[in-house]
């Protein structure tokens, strides 16, 4: 594997990448905006959290298969995986995409593959193709004969991963990939052959993009079903937990579990980008993320209400991070929540989340804490359970008995 692979952002997806690739063979170079988390990747040390991510990133860094800087360099294959949030109104933003292509451009070679891996908006990996040839207009993207010594290849393989299991699903998953012609496919498809065991699924580069909005916004709307359920239960004094419990007995119906929202940079982004694709068909799509954006101000009142009770309320907030046992804060309900119950004054608030050193700037307030479980429960008058962490399992539910619990996962039930 002499082939030198050239990956722009280190976070979640990249920097999981760049240390596999690095791990099978080939010479990665990873490049970041951020200094900081460069600075630390070159000494073999991670910015983020991921079970034994921290030992794979030492170990291409130290057999000298993988290094990092902020600009990139000349390269056969290149992957961008940087962030593609929303703006106001939901709009997509592709400017990170936007700057990272700008900055690939220079280096690029006839016969390279550069590959978007960030989830994006219908149509991101034709624009990629456009700015490409603007900047560089002695490239083509042509499949005639006569421009096969001057063409470079783009494709479009969104990562499909799950926190937590990141380093072995990116081996193990199933993948998509989608060029902007039929050469860049098979290109692609001869690359991720190479590390990836899971099957290796071939369209183009505009179906791939809808495949990865479609898989997220399929999980939204079903876990909309499970929230709205809840909200129905309450109302109608109903235990959810047993209802879905029961319900999914039936051979043919597996209901979500409902949460305190949705979260994440994927499920509670990507169907915004469907929604602005097509506004006048996504309208399922679209109740949907309204149905799971309203979940947190729902729990804020539910404890609102709870906290009138006492003179002083203290209230024990289990959980920031947008799903069990990560560290990613990202679109997450439970950060909405804590910061909606401090801004409105409604107690002091014992945060408790083990898998971070200290509270997001949004919340480090005077009556905001950041405390070990067992302490956050005794000093408060109600405990409000946000994230489903297995270590929470070690709770003594006796320190529960004389407490208001608000559990919105059903961890308690």
């Amino acid at each position: 594997m002499d082939k030198i692979i050239c990956v722009v952002g280190l976070g979640y997806i990249g920097l999981p990448t760049a240390s596999l690739l690095a791990i099978k063979g080939f010479q990665v170079h990873g490049v970041d905006v951020d200094q900081h988390a460069v600075e630390l990747i070159s000494q073999g040390e991670v910015h983020i959290y991921e079970p034994d991510l921290d030992i794979m990133v030492k170990a291409a860094v130290q057999s000298g298969q993988l290094h990092v800087s902020n600009e990139p360099i000349e390269a056969d294959i290149f992957i961008i995986a940087v962030p593609t949030p929303f703006q106001e109104q939901y709009k997509p933003n592709i400017s990170y995409v936007h700057q990272a292509t700008m900055a690939i451009a220079p280096y690029l070679r006839p016969g390279n593959i550069v590959i978007l891996e960030s989830t994006s908006p219908i149509g991101t990996t034709e624009r990629i193709t456009n700015w490409i040839l603007e900047a560089r207009s002695d490239l083509n993207i042509s499949e005639s004969v006569h421009a096969v010594c001057d063409r470079i290849y783009v494709a479009h393989c969104p990562e499909r991963v799950m926190p937590g299991q990141i380093l072995r699903e990116l081996v193990e998953n199933d993948r998509i990939i989608g060029g902007i012609d039929h050469q860049s496919t098979l290109r692609t498809v001869e690359f991720y052959k190479q590390f990836v065991s899971g099957k290796i699924l071939e369209t183009n580069a505009r179906t791939a993009e809808m495949a990865k909005l479609t898989e997220n916004s399929f999980r939204d709307v079903n876990i909309a079903f499970a929230n709205e359920l809840s909200l129905i239960c309450d109302h109608l004094s109903i235990n959810v937990w047993e209802l879905i419990r029961l319900a999914n007995h039936h051979p043919r119906v597996n209901i979500l579990q409902p949460g305190p929202g949705v979260g994440g940079h994927c499920i509670a982004v990507d169907p915004w980008f469907l929604v602005d694709a097509a506004p006048e068909q996504a309208k399922l799509i679209h109740t949907a993320r309204m149905v799971n954006d309203y979940k947190p101000g729902y729990v804020v009142e539910r404890v609102k209400e709870r906290a009138e009770r006492f003179k002083e309320p203290v209230i024990a907030c289990l959980g920031l991070s947008f799903k069990a046992n990560i560290d990613d804060l990202r679109e997450s309900p439970s950060v909405e929540i804590v910061e909606h119950l401090s801004k409105l004054g409604v107690g002091r608030l014992n945060v408790v989340e083990p898998h971070i050193e200290e509270l997001p700037v949004s919340i480090q307030l005077d009556h905001v804490s950041l405390m070990a479980t067992e302490e956050a429960i005794r000093k408060s008058d109600i405990v409000l359970l946000l994230v489903n962490h297995d270590v929470f399992h070690d709770i003594d539910l006796n320190l529960l008995k004389e407490k208001i619990v608000i559990d919105t996962r059903g961890f308690f039930n």
